[in-house]
């Protein structure tokens, strides 16, 4: 190949690279908005100016009485009122950015560039796990950067006002090292993105490697020994940051969000760690808002059809009931989705990271035990657990130790906080508690080198 090949080839590749690190077009990112917005007026017409107008004004059409009518519309209208105020909270609150709370260095220089290669591959598919071990030597990462002797120039944030971290820190857990009963292990970001001098070595001598051991089984569980929670992990070449914990880059918007979720283009941008409870609140009352339209038009149509002479279904009604259906299914299983990732205390990519594990352990079993020894595989599955714990739970980084106190950290302790769009959690979004069944550098530890009160 030529240089002129060369040149023109890096020329599109740099061209290449600049798109994708953009974010996409500001019309582009709120085109469901208008959509969304415009199916709940169109829906809302027909219901109000049609169902329920028949019935207030005693057309031949109505399908009910003038009281039926009156409490169908109060009760529309208290449901509507709340979906319209929990999309607002939604739509106008950021997720949370770290570039309002660090600043952009240029730290690539700093980092070696397996570390950099590293980092990016952690970026784009969250918190995963193995079941080999990783071909990165991690302590080559630590020795490295100890011997360039550069300091990585990192700004420690400033927490936003009115953090619950205080409270967060009120755990049940004991965290091997600490010294008063109850402590939980809290990553401070503002201490753990401090590096003044040489970046610290990774201590292996409390970690117990699975690979090393020549007596275990070919086929066992064997969680990633990558230390998620070292800063060199969590560096971002995009953003040009050291991102705080459960934090990652969204294409889509271009940058990187606090506990980023997913992103959900019917918001017009990401769910993170600030509107997390607000979408949770939408999609609930959307559901329901959905479900009453549905079940009270199709009740009254079926009710109508069995009278003599019954008036032909208004087409609209039709329309009405398909949009509802569709939008109250959809919104449902998002809102059951999301309780069940909250009280697990896992966002979606997070959780994309445990079901790789667990679809591995199917193959493992699968290769240890014939398809029909059920029982085998059951029992083989709780001997891991019983060496390691429970994958989602004991084996999640963030367990709290409980679905109640996950669940608060996200939605509130105040109960009314639950249902209305009102209020925030625990978390600020750049600290976070951690399990202490895992090391200080996040590793899942077996369970006999989980503190005694645990094990």
């Amino acid at each position: 190949m030529s240089s002129s090949d060369r040149k023109c080839c890096g020329i599109v590749e740099e061209a290449r690279s600049r798109r994708a690190h953009k974010p996409q077009p500001w019309i582009v990112l709120k085109l469901a908005v208008g959509f969304t917005l415009a199916l709940i007026a169109y829906t809302s017409y027909v219901y109000v100016g049609i169902f329920c107008r028949d019935m207030i004004v005693k057309n031949e059409s109505a399908l009910g009485s003038l009281t039926i009518g009156i409490v169908f519309l109060v009760v529309f209208s208290i449901l509507l009122f709340v979906v319209l105020w929990s999309y607002f909270a939604v739509v106008t609150t950021s997720p949370g950015y770290p570039a309002e709370f660090l600043e952009k260095e240029e730290l690539e220089r700093h980092l070696p560039a397996h570390a950099q290669q590293s980092a990016t591959f952690n970026d784009t598919r969250g918190m995963s796990f193995e079941l080999m071990s990783p071909k990165v030597d991690v302590s080559n990462h630590a020795s490295a950067l100890s011997n360039s002797g550069n300091s990585v120039p990192v700004t420690s944030p400033a927490v936003p006002a009115g953090t619950k971290q205080d409270k967060v820190s009120q755990s049940t857990f004991h965290h091997q090292g600490t010294s008063t009963p109850g402590e939980a292990h809290i990553v401070d970001i503002s201490e753990s993105m401090r590096v003044p001098g040489p970046a610290p070595h990774l201590h292996h001598e409390h970690f117990h490697d699975p690979s090393s051991d020549a007596s275990s089984a070919m086929f066992a569980r064997r969680p990633s020994t990558t230390p998620v929670l070292v800063p060199e992990y969590r560096f971002c070449n995009k953003d040009r940051i050291i991102k705080p914990p459960r934090t990652h880059h969204c294409r889509a918007c271009g940058t990187c969000v606090l506990k980023y979720d997913h992103h959900c283009p019917w918001v017009g941008h990401c769910v993170g760690a600030y509107n997390h409870k607000f979408f949770v609140n939408f999609v609930q009352w959307a559901s329901i808002l959905s479900f009453w339209m549905f079940a009270t038009v199709l009740g009254l149509n079926i009710k109508a059809q069995r009278r003599p002479l019954a008036p032909a279904i208004n087409p609209q009604h039709i329309v009405l009931l398909a949009l509802t259906a569709l939008f109250g299914l959809f919104c449902c299983l998002m809102f059951l989705t999301q309780v069940q990732l909250i009280m697990l205390n896992q966002t979606t990519v997070e959780s994309m990271g445990f079901r790789s594990m667990q679809e591995r352990e199917q193959d493992n079993l699968a290769h240890m035990h014939r398809w029909y020894e059920c029982g085998a595989k059951r029992r083989t599955r709780q001997l891991w657990d019983k060496e390691w714990g429970r994958i989602g739970k004991e084996g999640n980084l963030w367990w709290l130790g409980s679905r109640r106190a996950n669940w608060e950290s996200v939605m509130g302790k105040n109960v009314w906080w639950w249902f209305l769009p009102v209020g925030r959690g625990l978390e600020d979004g750049l600290n976070f508690p951690t399990n202490p069944r895992f090391d200080r550098q996040g590793r899942w530890r077996r369970r006999s080198e989980w503190p005694a009160d645990l094990r």
